[in-house]
């Protein structure tokens, strides 16, 4: 990603009166914070602004503190063709779910679709890009737009970033000395970060121990998939979510990725009967984005994600033949 990238992306928002900003189905704090900072700046510079994603319904509790200004709007709500749409952290037009459609008919009517995202893979289905597949988290980007505009960083806009940036570095282990100048940059904004980490990543309600307690009896470990290196799995079904939300389903792959005799950890997650929405963590040496690739998906090198038909074991099955095959790092 070059300068003249960030130039004509800042210069593209600028002189837009009205824009629609995306984030991907199932929306975490790095896609969902980035359309939000982003959403807040360019309103406070005079355009008309929306956020949306295209599932779930409501925004996830974890998250609902981002929103300071009401930006979110229904998926129902965001024009058929928006004179200008801007997809963030969305690695693939699928991942924009029921949304998608947005896309096409946009550039159908001579809008702009301007994509800012940090996947490997992402093909660059808009008009205009901005992608650095070497960036922690898409909220680098939005920041760097945000300097080229000019927009100074307030209290909201900084706990979006925040937001997005601890939470993709994995509480900055994944970080360079680039990304704690930006947290550093983020603090004197005046984010306190116990507070927002504590909410955004360590807590959980009551119903999630029990779920979990379920799931991580009948995990399995592999010592010889994975290319030998290990491979770690488990599997949450429709009877063991009950009243848990889809996001403390999403953080199972958190406890399971910790497992030291596994390269790599696999959490498969029903989200309707034989229908799976499958995580993948590496630890660091197999690219689990090529693999999540393979089986219809895709993400980062050590993150990926994918979904899927079948019973468990058949996509189990899909993912120990894409790890097989997947570069080494």
């Amino acid at each position: 990603m070059s300068p003249e990238d960030v130039a004509g992306a800042a210069e593209l928002l600028a002189a837009a009166p009205d824009v629609t900003l995306l984030a991907h189905v199932n929306p975490d704090a790095d896609a969902l914070g980035s359309a939000l900072a982003l959403g807040r700046a360019l309103r406070s510079r005079g355009a008309r602004v929306r956020v949306s994603f295209g599932h779930p319904e409501e925004v996830p509790s974890s998250l609902r503190m981002l929103d300071a200004d009401g930006l979110i709007v229904p998926a129902a709500e965001v024009p058929a063709a928006p004179p200008l749409l801007v997809a963030c952290d969305a690695g693939s037009l699928q991942r924009l779910g029921g949304l998608a459609d947005r896309v096409p008919a946009t550039i159908a009517a001579g809008g702009a679709v301007l994509i800012i995202d940090h996947h490997v893979a992402n093909p660059r289905f808009g008009t205009h890009h901005l992608i650095d597949d070497e960036a922690e988290a898409t909220v680098v980007l939005v920041l760097r737009l945000l300097d080229e505009l000019g927009v100074p960083l307030d209290l909201p806009i900084a706990r979006c970033l925040y937001a997005g940036l601890v939470t993709d570095s994995g509480r900055f282990r994944r970080a360079r000395p680039a990304t704690h100048l930006m947290a550093a940059r983020l603090l004197e904004a005046g984010v306190e970060p116990d507070e927002l980490t504590r909410s955004l990543m360590d807590t959980h309600p009551f119903a999630w121990l029990p779920m979990l307690s379920v799931v991580l009896r009948q995990a399995a470990l592999e010592p010889g998939a994975a290319q030998g290196l290990g491979l770690v799995h488990a599997v949450v079904r429709l009877e063991h979510s009950g009243p848990v939300r889809s996001e403390e389903l999403d953080s199972v792959i958190d406890i399971v990725r910790t497992t030291a005799e596994a390269e790599v950890a696999v959490v498969l997650k029903e989200i309707s009967p034989d229908r799976w929405s499958v995580s993948l963590r590496a630890d660091r040496r197999i690219d689990v984005g090529d693999a999540a690739s393979r089986c219809g998906g895709g993400g980062h090198r050590l993150a990926a994600g994918f979904t899927a038909d079948g019973t468990a074991e058949q996509v189990l099955t899909s993912v120990r033949e894409a790890l097989a095959v997947a570069p080494s790092l």
